[in-house]
Formats: structure tokens, C-alpha cells, sequence
């Protein structure tokens, strides 16, 4: 017998699958980070102006109320963005993994390479958060769809728990 998804509990245990892909995708990130050559990482932070595409975020939206961060609270609120990033992504796996049989196609690959794509890769510069991607060395580019495969298989696994165990 098929279980009914409800939408409600479908997003909310996308976002609590979210919020452990997220984790799980900085530890890989940082990890890989960790071992690129210093060439390299120098590259990549001269590229970003020594800031993350999430600070700049913070700072953006900090203009729009007509305040100025310091450097600390840049941070902050560049990584709680990153967080609800996160989170919000997987209440939309959450959403669809039930519904479109296409979305969890690979065991979450698909969805992880996508949302590398979509946002590292096309958003991400198109709104000025990050200059485009020659900018940057490949190995940003590896490091990147590393962490967003690790976020959409640990995504669909934890998805696919909660979903079979509901």
C-alpha cells in the first residue's frame, strides 16, 4: 500500500534532511579545502576578495536596510545564509522526492549536481555574489560538486528513512 505524503511533513523533513546534509557537505568541503595546494586556495581567496559568497550575501542585504557588518558579523550571518540555504533546499527535496519520481533519480546525485550548478555555478556570479567561474582555480570547482554530491546523497538517504518510516 502507497503511503500519502503530506506536503507539511514532506518539507519538514526535507529541511531536517537539509540541515544534516549541510553539516555533513561543510566537513567534506573543509576536508578537501584542507588539502588543495596553498597555490591554489591563495588563488581562490584572491578571487573572492578574502570573502565567501555568503558574507557577501549578508553584506548585500545589510545595504538594502542601509547598515554596515563588521567583519565578525559578515560572517555570521553569511553562514546562518548558508544554513537556511541548506535547510530550504531540502524541504524542496522533501517536497518533490515523493512527487516527481525524476527528482531522486542517482540517490540524491542529480539533485546535489543541479543545485552545484544552479547556484555555485550560475547564480551565485549572476547576482555579483562571486565573480564568474574562470575566476577560479578547478580545484574550487571539484571541491564544490564534492560537497553539493555529498549533500544530495545525504540528503535522499535521510529523506528515504523518515519517508519509509512515516
Amino acid at each position: 500500500m502507497t503511503r500519502k505524503h503530506s506536503a507539511v511533513t514532506d518539507a519538514i523533513a526535507g529541511m531536517v534532511a537539509g540541515a544534516v546534509a549541510t553539516w555533513l557537505m561543510g566537513k567534506a568541503t573543509t576536508a578537501l579545502y584542507q588539502r588543495e595546494s596553498k597555490r591554489a586556495r591563495r588563488r581562490e581567496d584572491e578571487a573572492r576578495g578574502g570573502k565567501t559568497a555568503y558574507g557577501v550575501a549578508a553584506e548585500k542585504i545589510a545595504r538594502l536596510a542601509n547598515r554596515q557588518l563588521s567583519d565578525e558579523q559578515r560572517s555570521r550571518y553569511g553562514n546562518d545564509i548558508h544554513w537556511a540555504l541548506g535547510i530550504t533546499a531540502g524541504g524542496i527535496y522533501g517536497l518533490l522526492r515523493p512527487r516527481v519520481s525524476a527528482a531522486s533519480a542517482g540517490r540524491g546525485l542529480i539533485f546535489g549536481s543541479t543545485f552545484f550548478l544552479l547556484m555555485d555555478e550560475l547564480v551565485t556570479p549572476a547576482i555579483g555574489l562571486t565573480p564568474g567561474p574562470r575566476a577560479f582555480p578547478w580545484q574550487t570547482h571539484a571541491r564544490g560538486l564534492a560537497g553539493h554530491l555529498v549533500y544530495g546523497m545525504v540528503a535522499d538517504t535521510a529523506l528515504g528513512t523518515m519517508q519509509q518510516r512515516a
